[in-house]
């Protein structure tokens, strides 16, 4: 009888574990190690869009998923929960509180090593939607020992404001062409 109250406590506590590791994953957008989605054809851009929103969907069902668990663990967990106080009246207390501290320790393991998983799978982000690399570097290397101004900087910079329009095209001549 104890060992059915502690083996469903162990296994609502996990649950809730679990539960906390997909909420963190969706919070911080990184992919868990169980999902695994492959799409074919298509754009990059396309097929990370799609990708990441397999991802959440995933994600989402599992959670799901893991509440229905929960719920379930919970209703069997207060049956025994009733049928132990029962039986053992007087002792009760003092066995549940010995069995939650045991727990308690275990859980502190599981969470140290999800968080561990947490921070290894944050450091190399496998779901974010913009994986393009950006680098703009400054095409004025000043080697003298001229100081410029901001002003005088931005005249050597390139523009970044400059947008095309698609469709259009403009030709410009040279100066001594003859049309």
């Amino acid at each position: 009888m104890n060992n059915n109250y502690k083996n469903t406590k162990y296994r609502l506590l996990r649950t809730n574990a679990a539960i906390w590791y997909n909420k963190m994953c969706r919070m911080k957008q990184v992919k868990p190690g169980y999902i695994h989605v492959k799409i074919k054809g298509g754009r990059q851009r396309d097929n990370n869009r799609a990708t990441n929103q397999a991802i959440r969907y995933k994600i989402n069902q599992e959670l799901k998923f893991l509440y229905k668990k929960k719920q379930h663990i919970n209703k069997t967990l207060y049956s025994i929960h009733l049928e132990c106080a029962h039986h053992l009246n007087v002792m009760w207390p003092s066995i549940q509180c010995n069995i939650d501290d045991k727990l308690r320790k275990k859980m502190e393991i599981i969470y140290m090593k999800l968080n561990k998983t947490l921070d290894l799978t944050q450091d190399t982000p496998k779901y974010h939607g913009n994986t393009r690399r950006t680098y703009n570097p400054t095409r004025v290397i000043n080697l003298s020992n001229v100081n410029f101004t901001g002003e005088q900087l931005k005249t050597f910079e390139p523009r970044t404001t400059i947008r095309y329009r698609k469709g259009t095209k403009t030709l410009h001549k040279p100066p001594n062409s003859r049309h």
